[in-house]
């Protein structure tokens, strides 16, 4: 793996933890000479991530539409920042530019960007990798709606199964590199239910 994509708050959250944590992820990435792709910004758990890979000698792209750039959130520090018009093309560009994808806490966005993510595995667009990184329990709630889906019928296993999830960056890591995409289709039939 050359890239990944962090996905995360532009906030700190509620815990120093999970500043911390985003810390880590950066460091852990420069360690294992993975650089950095993430949306640009210099403030929250975007700008941690961004330290820590930088701080270790790693290399941190941003991907920030103009809009975002106008208010002044632009880490100034960056091995590379690209521009870009919409949110859209942002994500497309972060996709483009690595080989899977973690999210971290975060808001709306965060699980936006994610999901859009994890669906594009589902459907078949990519094969790459999709983890979270379970600071603290922080998407425990969600992973117990997303077994819903399933136990629902409207998610098949093997593709809940396609979501890496761990409390720890290294263990993650692993989990990415040995990850193989599934090759079923992700349509439900009325008979599987």
């Amino acid at each position: 793996m050359k890239r990944i994509t962090v996905f995360c708050g532009s906030s700190y959250g509620t815990e120093k933890l999970f500043e911390e944590q985003a810390y880590t992820v950066g460091k852990a990435l420069a360690k294992e000479k993975i650089e950095l792709v993430y949306g640009g910004a210099k403030v929250g758990l975007m700008g941690a991530v961004a330290n820590g890979a930088l701080e270790s000698g790693g290399i941190a792209i941003g991907v920030l539409p103009t809009f975002l750039k106008r208010v002044e959130i632009a880490h100034e520090g960056l091995s590379e920042l690209i521009l870009v018009e919409t949110m859209h093309q942002r994500k497309t560009k972060m996709d483009e530019l690595s080989d899977g994808t973690i999210a971290l806490p975060g808001g709306f966005g965060t699980l936006e960007e994610f999901f859009e993510m994890l669906t594009w595995a589902q459907l078949g667009l990519h094969k790459k990798p999709v983890a979270l990184l379970n600071v603290n329990g922080f998407f425990n709630d969600l992973l117990s709606f997303i077994q819903t889906m399933v136990d629902k019928g409207f998610l098949k296993q093997i593709n809940r199964d396609m979501l890496l999830i761990s409390d720890n960056i290294e263990d993650l890591l692993q989990q990415m590199k040995n990850y193989k995409a599934p090759t079923v289709q992700k349509w439900i039939n009325k008979e599987e239910v």
